[in-house]
């Protein structure tokens, strides 16, 4: 579980992105929408240039599913493709933390 720490911290603070967030925002959907976006583009990033664990490969898949619930609780069904978005957003993002952790630890 110690070794687990940095990505259970990464995936909490997506979890209040997700859960928290959306209960503070106004009424500009469309602002909370490039609000989650870039907030899980950048705790992609994150995540893949601090982990050293294989586990960190898994988080695009992880992101998706945990937006699954909030779907029903804050927006409605038309919601659904955004999963296809922070999958993709979160994948893009994984791949260019990967590539900032190679040239880093060279």
């Amino acid at each position: 579980m110690k070794k687990i720490w940095k990505e259970i911290l990464i995936l909490t603070i997506q979890l209040f992105l997700f859960y928290i967030v959306p209960l503070f925002a106004g009424v500009t959907e469309m602002g909370l929408v490039l609000l989650l976006i870039v907030g899980t583009f950048i705790l992609s990033i994150i995540i893949s240039s601090i982990s050293k664990e294989k586990l960190k490969y898994f988080y695009p898949l992880v992101v998706s599913i945990l937006f699954i619930p909030s779907i029903f609780i804050y927006y409605n069904e038309t919601a659904l493709i955004q999963i296809v978005w922070y999958f993709v957003d979160s994948l893009i993002g994984l791949v260019i933390g990967t590539i900032i952790y190679k040239l880093t630890n060279k």
